[in-house]
């Protein structure tokens, strides 16, 4: 009985043994199953390699694997981790804060499953009666035709008929269901008083002597030789709008198309993200999007829009404030739908509980932030059916206000409630106060991190001297004095988003802090009226463009510092030390693994054994500077090689990265491992070398541990004292308290937001101060 009892319990825990992904040093651990655990620790010291790169993608691996080979590889191959044993883990989803992608034709509704909802909705009880829900879909078009189609009925099974057929989707047909329609400024594509053998086109990567250019020189339609401006009717149609044409250029077989269809495929139904800067900067300027004069914006066409419920149609519906749309539901009475219409109701008071009921179905997912995507992504489980799932949460709390990150708090309970276990990466206080189990981290980062530094409760933890520990408990100060403004940003009628007519002096020469609850206003008033101006440097959470090869090294600059001294030392050319150039191994070509192609989408890497992982080759790798070689740099932090060069531009971008809490940081890992809060101080770190200059930050806090909130602090202290001014976007309220002048927004969010609530510095807003910031600011300081 005793036997069974043990075997009971263990299989209550998952058992990780000898976890050594990344910087874990063969980890041990039990976590208890159907709890929720809280991971911390200071950025880098192994929470994310624990619970992502071995407890998640184990999970992950193994469901992939049940899967048939076919249906694998379209998913890929995730390899094994670095793990002697895991036992007893049950599926992992995974709730991240990765953006939800660029795909201008998802919305908020169609990412959530709502807007199917409403789909089915309207095809029931709307007036006049469309369709089916395909009626309502903008990502369905309106298509009908005939063809040949096999039916087996009668004697002659097999036989085919051509038949009519009619799809009747909800697609606008002038903007394709986007919503909106460009506008070509043909001024930017070329100079109109040049010949194309003049060199008149500025399109990026269209060279005079390139093949694009070639393609309408050689064609037959354009006289080369003759200025744009003196086309004539047919050549400028030709030139700019022709169709498709089948052509021969020097005896091969090409396909002509006009300029504007030419530029509209290859980079405007791109996502903007993915190209390059100065094409994205093209782009930005000989681009115009508005909304689409036809459907006005809302991506459906008549038939769609004529139909009506109680004088709303999906359109309107979609286009509502999530708590508006709440109460409408609340009208919408009829027996047929009565189902639909608990599981609707149910969905959308999802959004409202996660704290998202400012949104609106039609917003493009692709518009939201990483602390909104995360909780979007959120709602599809909290009404789902399953039980005993691992949930794995990366910072749920980032870009909440402290009003909301009690919401966020329930919302995890709840799913723990309903069976699951749930495992939380985190640094909030109030978040680590609630959990069931605490595994800390630690006790530094990167190579002195990866070691278990304590198990248990919240209780324990507060005893157990590990930072986290030492640091639960800290509380900012209000300053003493604060400093004295030199002029302001005049900012005057504000409209965008939410904003209500918003007048506000965002001062200079002082430490600014912007606040509010999520949907309040705070990036529209910032974003929307600051940037653009002289000398405004914006530092925020996007990915940082590149490729693989890209790095800390290559994106600060420091490897060229780095090359340029090796090549001194060792009277070689710099190029030698570049894994993307000379220098490469030549077995896998600088990347430090090779990859086979399995066929169809699916490949596998593994370390390439010539080089180690370096991605060097081994004459390079001959070389040194101060005993080490190329390699053995690129592995060392940055707070390593601020040590290792100690003087120069490479010591003093490695200080900054050291300054922004980068200091664990290698100089040689791939830009993609990067979360949004490293990708941002590592932009930040960069941008310090300004001065005089108006520095705006997102959330510079996301991704910080408590003992690290102070270290950047003083960072900001420090680019204010060299004669900048800082306006931070933050929910932190350590920054608050830290502030010299606060701009809070509210007093809700959505359309119950857009307004100032309070203007001054943070010793009035806790003295005198209204609304939800004022009350978590009081605590906060009082506890």
């Amino acid at each position: 009985m005793a036997s069974e009892t043990h075997i009971a319990d263990s299989h209550e825990k998952i058992r990780v043994v000898g976890a050594r992904e990344n910087n874990l040093k063969n980890v041990d651990v039990d976590i208890p199953k159907r709890r929720l655990s809280v991971f911390t620790g200071v950025s880098g010291s192994g929470k994310s390699s624990l619970v992502f790169g071995t407890i998640a993608n184990e999970s992950q691996r193994l469901i992939n694997e049940t899967y048939p080979t076919f249906v694998q590889q379209f998913m890929g191959q995730l390899s094994r981790p670095e793990v002697d044993a895991l036992e007893n883990v049950s599926p992992a989803i995974i709730v991240d804060q990765e953006r939800m992608g660029a795909n201008s034709r998802s919305t908020v509704g169609t990412a959530t499953d709502a807007h199917a909802m409403l789909r089915l909705l309207f095809s029931r009880l709307g007036q006049p009666h469309v369709g089916s829900p395909q009626a309502f879909s903008f990502n369905v078009p309106s298509v009908s035709g005939a063809g040949a189609v096999t039916i087996a009925v009668g004697k002659d099974k097999g036989k085919k008929e051509r038949r009519s057929f009619e799809i009747t989707g909800g697609m606008c047909p002038r903007c394709e269901g986007l919503g909106e329609v460009s506008d070509v400024d043909l001024d930017e594509l070329f100079d109109k008083t040049k010949s194309l053998a003049e060199g008149a086109m500025t399109v990026p990567g269209y060279n005079v002597d390139g093949w694009m250019v070639k393609g309408f020189t050689e064609s037959g339609f354009i006289d080369a030789d003759k200025p744009i401006q003196d086309y004539t009717e047919q050549e400028r149609a030709d030139f700019l709008y022709k169709e498709p044409t089948k052509v021969k250029i020097n005896g091969i077989n090409m396909t002509y198309e006009g300029l504007v269809p030419k530029i509209t495929k290859s980079f405007l139904q791109k996502d903007r993200d993915s190209l390059q800067p100065h094409v994205r900067a093209f782009v930005d300027r000989a681009v115009k999007f508005m909304a689409c004069p036809e459907c006005g914006g809302t991506r459906l066409n008549d038939g769609a829009r004529s139909s009506k419920i109680n004088g709303i149609s999906i359109a309107d519906a979609a286009a509502m404030q999530i708590t508006d749309l709440a109460t409408w539901l609340d009208t919408v009475d009829a027996p047929e739908v009565a189902p639909l219409m608990v599981s609707l109701r149910h969905l959308i008071a999802s959004f409202v509980d996660i704290g998202l009921g400012y949104l609106s179905l039609d917003r493009a997912s692709g518009t939201l932030s990483g602390g909104e995507a995360q909780r979007t992504k959120m709602i599809r489980h909290l009404g789902s059916a399953l039980t005993d799932i691992t949930y794995v949460f990366d910072e749920p709390t980032a870009g909440l206000h402290p009003h909301d990150i009690q919401r966020m708090n329930a919302l995890l309970r709840l799913l723990r409630d309903k069976g699951n276990t749930v495992l939380v990466v985190e640094h909030k206080p109030e978040v680590i106060e609630i959990a069931d189990h605490v595994v800390d981290l630690g006790p530094g980062a990167g190579r002195n991190g990866g070691e278990i530094q304590y198990e248990g409760d919240v209780a324990g933890l507060r005893t157990s001297g590990t930072i986290t520990g030492r640091h639960l408990d800290d509380r900012a100060r209000l300053k003493e004095s604060t400093r004295t403004p030199k002029g302001a940003i005049e900012i005057r009628g504000a409209t965008q988003h939410n904003l209500k007519d918003v007048d506000v002096d965002v001062p200079l020469g002082i430490l600014t802090v912007v606040t509010g609850v999520a949907g309040s206003g705070k990036s529209s008033l910032i974003h929307g009226n600051v940037p653009g101006r002289d000398d405004v440097v914006v530092v925020d959470q996007s990915p940082i463009k590149g490729n693989r090869r890209s790095s800390p090294a290559t994106y600060t600059g420091i490897l060229d510092t780095v090359r340029a001294a090796f090549a001194k030392a060792n009277g070689v050319k710099p190029a030698l030390f570049s894994a993307n150039s000379e220098g490469a191994c030549p077995a896998c070509r600088g990347l430090g693994v090779i990859i086979t192609n399995l066929g169809f989408t699916q490949t596998v890497e593994t370390l390439c054994e010539l080089c180690e992982g370096s991605g060097f080759s081994d004459a390079v790798l001959e070389y040194t500077l101060d005993g080490k070689n190329i390699a053995e740099v690129l592995a060392m932090s940055a707070g390593e090689a601020a040590e290792f060069f100690t003087k120069g531009p490479a010591h003093t971008t490695l200080m900054r990265m050291i300054d922004v809490g980068l200091g664990y940081i290698t100089l040689g890992q791939a830009l993609n491992t990067l979360s949004g809060g490293e990708r941002q101080r590592l932009k930040l770190a960069i941008s310090m070398a300004k001065k005089g200059a108006v520095y705006v930050l997102d959330e510079p806090t996301t991704g910080l541990h408590l003992a690290d909130v102070d270290n950047m602090l003083g960072m900001l202290d420090r680019l204010v004292d060299a004669g900048n001014s800082v306006i931070v976007i933050e929910h932190h309220q350590a920054v608050m308290a830290h502030a010299d002048w606060i701009i809070d927004l509210g007093p809700g969010a959505g359309h119950d937001g857009g307004r100032i609530v309070f203007e001054g510095t943070p010793a009035d807003l806790v003295a005198s101060g209204a609304g939800l910031t004022a009350q978590h600011l009081r605590d906060y300081v009082a506890g």
